[in-house]
């Protein structure tokens, strides 16, 4: 059974904590598994990446087998159906036309002394997407994490995806042709990580790498971060939802158990200000569950993660909201928009009861790859900035080097670093020199 609360119990905070605190990811400590794999990887390239995979994968295979080639591709694409197609064709057109806004312009302009300042923003040259394999192999991963790339203009994208017993996903690799992806791998875990971070003979290392995977992914691409960026570590997902009023309590169990089917460490909560629609949605996960396929996964995270919460009034559930900080918030709310202003932390806010998360997964457009454990407090959800640099410009004139040019020698002078304020004073010395002549 979920864990029920009542911000009007006396022992709300000290169990609301504990329910903030709670660990969700697997605890096992890999960090030591994973710096041998990249060890090894780093000193043996395609022979220790083809052996892992056959350890790993169940995948025997030669170097000139870790690529798909351009005729497997067709060969297996050809075999997606055409509503299948029409649907992720759909779904990678209005990610491209969301994501096609967050392009930032370059800026340039001359301040009132005469330095001309600005910035420029480009691409990072090859990025590296990570697509889980296995049951967890998502297409729409692919358009979420290689759309943004290519709209930010990446030069080469990579692709690396597992694929147990030799298993491919014909989604996967339809969304990689649709996003426009240069080369697709069929390795996975760490080591494909640390191979796409540090290259090998037959994979040229990238830039960035983005995507989601378990532990041992999320522990590679902390310990490779700095060799390469990454966009961030993901833990297991959770979904917040605020409701009152006259709400479907079936459509509220559908998005709890939408959230809860995803792994059973995923977190599945519901605040409301009315305890018989608290109850109705408890009733109705209880009746829906068994009927999922995945009612096991589902139950396991209802049971062990579920959380219900009954507030005062919606001030208090949107400061409740602000203290999870969650991955995706429903607000199925009357006035959506009045109470989204007072959520400040929250990876993506769905509004209105018309609007299930579900729907942000696939083909509503903005980024499902989001913020998770509270990082929703700092941190924003996968856009084309995260394959974008920014590079400031100045250029100063005479006129601006002998106004400013002063301040920083003697800025220079106070942090005694000499040779600073003298590349600044030999310049207008010379300006001094030919002022007088």
């Amino acid at each position: 059974m979920p864990v029920t609360l009542n911000t009007s119990d006396a022992d709300f905070e000290a169990r609301f904590a504990d329910m903030l605190s709670a660990k969700r990811e697997d605890s096992a400590d890999v960090n030591d598994v994973v710096a041998g794999i990249i060890a090894d990887l780093r000193a043996g390239g395609d022979r220790v990446l083809c052996e892992l995979t056959a350890r790993f994968d169940r995948l025997e295979l030669t170097p000139e087998r870790l690529r798909f080639s351009p005729e497997e591709i067709a060969a297996e694409v050809a075999r997606v159906s055409p509503e299948d197609r029409a649907a992720l064709a759909l779904a990678a057109e209005r990610i491209r036309a969301y994501h096609a806004r967050q392009m930032p312009e370059d800026a340039s302009w001359t301040d009132p002394d005469g330095a001309t300042l600005g910035w420029r923003w480009t691409p990072v040259s090859a990025a590296g997407l990570y697509v889980p394999g296995g049951q967890a192999a998502y297409p729409s991963s692919v358009l979420m994490n290689a759309i943004p790339a290519r709209v930010a203009g990446v030069g080469r994208l990579v692709v690396c995806v597992p694929t147990p017993g030799g298993v491919v996903n014909p989604l996967v690799l339809l969304a990689a042709e649709l996003a426009g992806v240069d080369e697709i791998y069929r390795v996975g875990g760490a080591q494909a990580i640390a191979a796409m971070a540090y290259g090998t003979a037959s994979i040229a290392p990238v830039d960035k790498i983005t995507g989601p995977g378990n532990a041992y992914v999320a522990a590679a691409k902390r310990q490779v971060f700095g060799r390469v960026g990454i966009d961030m570590i993901a833990g297991p997902s959770e979904v917040l939802v605020i409701a009152e009023g006259a709400q479907d309590p079936d459509w509220l169990a559908l998005d709890l158990l939408a959230q809860a089917e995803h792994d059973a460490d995923a977190q599945s909560i519901l605040i409301t200000t009315d305890p018989a629609l608290a109850h109705a949605v408890a009733g109705a996960v209880d009746r829906i569950l068994p009927t999922l396929p995945r009612a096991e996964i589902a139950g396991a995270s209802w049971r062990d993660y579920g959380t219900i919460i009954i507030a005062r009034d919606l001030d208090e559930a949107a400061a409740l909201s602000n203290r999870i900080a969650p991955e995706h918030l429903e607000l199925c709310v009357d006035d959506p928009e009045a109470l989204a202003a007072k959520c400040l932390h929250a990876g993506a806010i769905f509004l209105g009861a018309h609007t299930p998360e579900a729907v942000g997964d696939y083909v509503s457009g903005p980024n499902h790859v989001l913020p998770t454990a509270r990082s929703a407090r700092f941190s924003s959800g996968l856009s084309v900035l995260d394959f974008l640099k920014r590079t400031t410009l100045a250029r100063l004139s005479p006129g601006a080097l002998a106004a400013i040019g002063p301040a920083a020698m003697r800025l220079a002078a106070s942090e005694g670093l000499q040779a600073h304020g003298a590349s600044v004073e030999a310049r207008l010395a010379l300006l001094n020199e030919r002022g007088a002549e």
